[in-house]
């Protein structure tokens, strides 16, 4: 094994050592999500001293419960948003470079049971792959009947005149952050999870730095930096306003938060390596049916919120529009006795001051703002341009003098933690049951672990737990089981049964609290259908 692919050790106690010595950062990103880990990498790859601080895990809110796909988005393609389809599909491949043991390419099917779906659909694909260019992952293809059921053997036939097929990208989003964060690791930065700011340090008012808490040893740090980046999701608006509290100014909401919810069962219901699409379902909606680590995915809804909870649950109404509309295109139709977890990710939708849109109409794109105060705020935007978002908040804070000018686009060649050396090697992909393969390169690093032979789950080992508590920032089973595995999402009765083992081993490695009894009550939410 090559000295490169051993793991960095992520003692806390560590950590905190090094906070404690640190003197004054350049930058300081609060959010641990998608966006803040972007920033991190970017910027410490350029050299700059970086501290992330995240209030709970590693991807713990949105970041962790996407539709999993890794695309340039087709429907914000046929909402004639050229610019931001272009963008995505560029980052796109960029993902699927630089961590090809986490992403893999996908094939989708529209089927059409209306003469015109096919031409309409397919032509406006066809501009999809155009688009793309040398970036494409497959061309467009125009299916018949017997090929789109060849593709989709559990397809309702009724009707069915043929289909469309086209390539995008999916990825394991938790994993793909805890990447993030490694690698940023790696490339100089501290990052703490559990670890929330208590309040911003303004002089002459501008933010100079921050206060944070361990939220497990329960110490309190100071923190001094040039530069403070809010990347914290939905949860923007709150620091934001504790900007503007600390200079007694009031501060307007630029988050319109929306709910997705997506629904997993056996994927027998719709068996092999195809999703489906359904562009526009009865109600305008779309329904996605995708196989993703030995399951079935379906989803997803748009649903407006007003409060932003940690773990949101689903309206009846939603469950009922999934598993309504899956029954429409499926032979077998899930019921809900079949379904094996529920999640429900919180968009950070950007509305103007004033709007209140549908959140269907509000922007997708990601919004850069900088208050009076120097504080940077970035929202809005998905995973698959997470980088070119980092890239727009450092080029914001260089433009205002924050921090100075170092070349941009280092990251853009950067392989992630993991990834395999040769270019040229491919995975299994993302839709096989879960297993070492998501480990990369370093899965001779896990085999080397105790209990690399002891099964607690399908895909899951004692070994894996041990590698997540020491070199992946797990603290919590929920840690282990939702983010490290991703058994959660994929069976949350199963994630349930093991729980007690995984607490046991994550004693052994850091002696704190698992907080099974929690993780129980979360698991058992997970599959509870509401009334």
């Amino acid at each position: 094994m090559s000295e490169s692919v051993l793991p960095n050790s992520t003692s806390r106690a560590q950590l905190f050592d090094r906070l404690a010595q640190s003197s004054t950062w350049d930058l300081a990103v609060v959010g641990g999500g998608a966006t803040g880990l972007g920033v991190a990498l970017d910027a410490a790859a350029r050299g700059y001293s970086v501290v992330l601080l995240e209030s709970h895990d590693f991807a713990g809110g949105t970041s962790s419960r996407s539709t999993k796909l890794l695309h340039g988005g087709v429907r914000y393609l046929a909402q004639g948003n050229v610019a931001l389809v272009r963008e995505a599909l560029h980052e796109r491949s960029t993902v699927l470079a630089n961590a090809p043991h986490l992403a893999s390419r996908l094939s989708f099917i529209m089927p059409s049971y209306a003469w015109w779906q096919t031409p309409f659909y397919g032509i406006g694909l066809k501009l999809y792959d155009l688009l793309a260019g040398q970036a494409g992952l497959g061309p467009t293809r125009f299916l018949g009947r017997s090929d789109t059921l060849a593709a989709l053997p559990r397809l309702q036939p009724a009707g069915l005149s043929g289909g469309v097929q086209y390539w995008d990208g999916q990825f394991d989003d938790a994993r793909l952050a805890l990447a993030l964060a490694r690698t940023a690791a790696r490339e100089g930065a501290l990052l703490l999870n559990y670890c929330p700011v208590t309040e911003l340090r303004h002089e002459a008012g501008r933010v100079t730095g921050l206060r944070c808490r361990d939220a497990i040893g329960g110490a309190s740090y100071e923190v001094k930096a040039r530069c403070v980046v809010n990347a914290t999701g939905v949860w923007v608006d709150d620091l934001r306003q504790m900007d503007g509290g600390g200079q007694g100014k009031a501060v307007t909401p630029m988050v319109s938060p929306s709910q997705g919810v997506h629904v997993v069962v056996d994927q027998s219901f719709l068996p092999g390596e195809h999703a489906l699409l359904v562009p526009k379902t009865a109600d305008g909606r779309v329904l996605f049916a995708v196989p993703w680590q030995g399951k079935l995915v379906l989803g997803t809804t748009d649903t407006p919120r007003r409060d932003l909870p940690r773990e949101p649950r689903p309206l009846r109404s939603e469950l009922d529009f999934i598993l309504g509309e899956a029954a429409r295109y499926l032979v077998r139709p899930p019921k809900p006795a079949d379904v094996l977890s529920i999640w429900v990710g919180l968009r950070p939708l950007v509305r103007p001051v004033g709007d209140d849109s549908n959140t269907g109409s509000l922007s997708r794109e990601h919004t850069v703002l900088q208050a009076s105060s120097g504080l940077v705020t970035v929202t809005g935007g998905k995973w698959t341009t997470y980088r070119a978002m980092a890239e727009d908040v450092l080029a914001r804070c260089v433009a205002s003098g924050l921090l100075p000018s170092r070349p941009a686009g280092v990251s853009a060649a950067l392989r992630l933690v993991g990834a395999p050396s040769s270019r040229a090697a491919q995975g299994p992909g993302l839709t096989v049951a879960p297993g070492p393969h998501l480990y990369g390169e370093e899965a001779t690093a896990l085999a080397a672990l105790p209990g690399a032979g002891e099964v607690l789950a399908p895909g899951l080992t004692e070994a894996m737990v041990r590698f997540a508590a020491r070199y992946e920032y797990a603290l919590t089973v929920e840690d282990v089981l939702a983010r490290r595995s991703r058994l959660l999402f994929l069976d949350a009765e199963l994630a349930g049964r093991v729980a007690p083992r995984v607490g046991r081993i994550l004693t052994e490695e850091t002696g704190g609290d698992p907080q099974l009894g929690a993780f129980e009550a979360l698991a058992r939410s997970y599959r509870d259908w509401p009334v």
